[in-house]
């Protein structure tokens, strides 16, 4: 009796494993780091430019890490759906916790009277999103040039952010084909194999 084992069918349950394996690191990574925002000292930044700046290098560094983890994965898609999780949240976080700050350090940095880590990342998201519902706006020349700061970072985030980490799958996918002889089976039919039982 000859029974044909189903690699395709392995290989399927194992990438739907690992794909819901990733959106589940992605989604704890996201509330990890939500929470973290929530419960740092954010009261005692006094200098939002510097900190801002650090913060948009490591960053920076954070993608460039994750573009090479990509290009070297196993699953290069799954990968990159993790890193996207890691660093949109990473980047929106940043930003509301520098409008955070500013507002504590002058109220007058923004229409409302002073802004909760809530409404920062509030303004935050409706700031990437290009919504602007106008309920807070920046008033200060410092807090306008720190808001046009992130628009214009939106803006790179979204369209070259995103098509670098696509193309990070891509090069991997590329480099994990093997090379193909004309006289041999197509790498994309897997063989069959059969284990002889009496």
């Amino acid at each position: 009796m000859s029974i044909q084992a189903d690699p395709n069918g392995r290989a399927s349950a194992k990438r739907r494993r690992l794909i819901g394996l990733g959106l589940l690191r992605s989604l704890v990574t996201t509330v990890v780091l939500v929470g973290a925002y929530y419960l740092l000292p954010l009261d005692h930044i006094r200098s939002v430019p510097l900190t801002l700046a650090g913060g948009l290098l490591i960053l920076l560094a954070g993608a460039v890490w994750q573009v090479r983890a990509i290009t070297r994965a196993r699953y290069p898609a799954v990968r990159a759906v993790q890193a996207l999780a890691t660093t949109v949240p990473l980047f929106l976080l940043l930003f509301a916790s520098a409008y955070f700050a500013m507002a504590r350090i002058s109220p007058a940095n923004f229409s409302t009277h002073s802004l909760t880590r809530t409404d920062a990342l509030y303004f935050t998201v409706t700031t990437f999103s290009t919504v602007g519902y106008g309920d807070i706006t920046a008033v200060s020349q410092s807090a306008r040039i720190v808001v046009t700061v992130q628009m214009l970072l939106d803006l790179l985030a979204v369209g070259l952010g995103i098509r670098v980490f696509v193309g990070a799958v891509q090069v991997a996918r590329q480099q994990a084909r093997p090379a193909t002889d004309p006289g041999l089976p197509s790498p994309d039919q897997p063989r069959q194999e059969s284990d002889e039982t009496s």
